[in-house]
């Protein structure tokens, strides 16, 4: 196993792409007419992803990134992060 990430910016980078994999993978599922068992596996990779995506803006921002962000919910991260531009 290779070492831990460390770099902020790759952290976020990664968050990103959770994100971009979600709605990649919802989309799909929504818009193509897939047989059963592949649209069971863009739903679950959408699941799997969105919940990825979520532990990354609840835990991993507050813990690895910058401490002083509130974990109290994605309205309270989205005021927060307007108020500083």
């Amino acid at each position: 196993m290779g070492p831990d990430l460390t770099n902020k910016r790759w952290i976020i980078a990664k968050g990103i792409l959770f994100l971009i994999l979600t709605l990649f993978a919802g989309i799909l599922q929504l818009l193509t007419d897939l047989p059963v068992w592949q649209e069971a596996i863009l739903l679950g990779v959408c699941v799997w992803s969105a919940c990825r995506f979520y532990y990354f803006l609840f835990h991993v921002l507050h813990a690895y990134v910058d401490p002083s962000l509130p974990s109290a919910g994605l309205l309270d991260l989205l005021r927060l992060l307007k108020s500083r531009k």
